[in-house]
């Protein structure tokens, strides 16, 4: 299945909420679901008033969304929901956290871009070194100990400069910590379900593969 390339605010009318999928413009009056926050599509406002959905819709719903907030394929996803099945402890946690530990998703959470969408685009460009090793495979998956910093030849590009002046440590989880002045930052531990801030219902995924 390819990537969705369509508009991505459709996806958050589509789930019924803002997934933050364009970084500042989320947060302006320009976000297109607050001006339309009924489902897309000519039939999209009497959505609400249809019957109530079933358990697999909302099994469906759930993954779907996950899926979109982290933007991974589906086969992607059905190979970390396996990878958490065979680890410890609660699966539906374990796939959060894997999906936490993607680079990209680091590269967001440590404020280098706007929206994982773009941290994934910076990540193949080539702009980042893991551990001192340039890494553009957004689906790395970092341990605890991995340092991410911007490789040194891109620091003085006018992007990260203007990044580095907005840089602040108080948004950054408790999991991650951050050089401002280096533009470096460190995986201190794997995140915990309450580090995790995303509005998931991890449960009902884990219902949705288990049928």
């Amino acid at each position: 299945m390819a990537r969705y390339n369509g508009p991505v605010c459709k996806l958050c009318r589509r789930e019924g909420e803002k997934l933050f999928l364009k970084g500042e413009r989320c947060f302006s009056p320009k976000c297109a679901f607050e001006r339309r926050s009924y489902a897309p599509g000519m039939h999209g406002r009497q959505a609400q008033y249809r019957r109530k959905e079933s358990d697999y819709s909302l099994q469906l719903r759930a993954k779907q969304k996950a899926r979109r907030i982290y933007g991974v394929y589906e086969r992607q996803f059905r190979r970390y929901f396996r990878e958490a099945q065979r680890q410890k402890g609660l699966t539906g946690v374990n796939l959060l956290i894997l999906l936490e530990s993607r680079l990209d998703n680091v590269v967001y959470r440590l404020g280098f871009a706007g929206s994982r969408a773009q941290a994934r685009q910076l990540v193949r460009h080539g702009h980042f070194d893991v551990n001192g090793r340039k890494t553009n495979i957004p689906s790395y998956l970092v341990k605890p100990g991995d340092i991410i910093a911007v490789r040194e030849l891109n620091r003085e590009k006018a992007y990260f400069k203007e990044v580095a002046q907005v840089l602040d440590d108080d948004r950054i989880p408790a999991w991650l910590s951050l050089d401002p002045t280096n533009l470096t930052g460190k995986v201190v531990d794997l995140p915990s379900r309450d580090d995790i801030d995303v509005s998931l219902n991890e449960q009902l995924i884990v219902e949705y593969y288990s049928r």
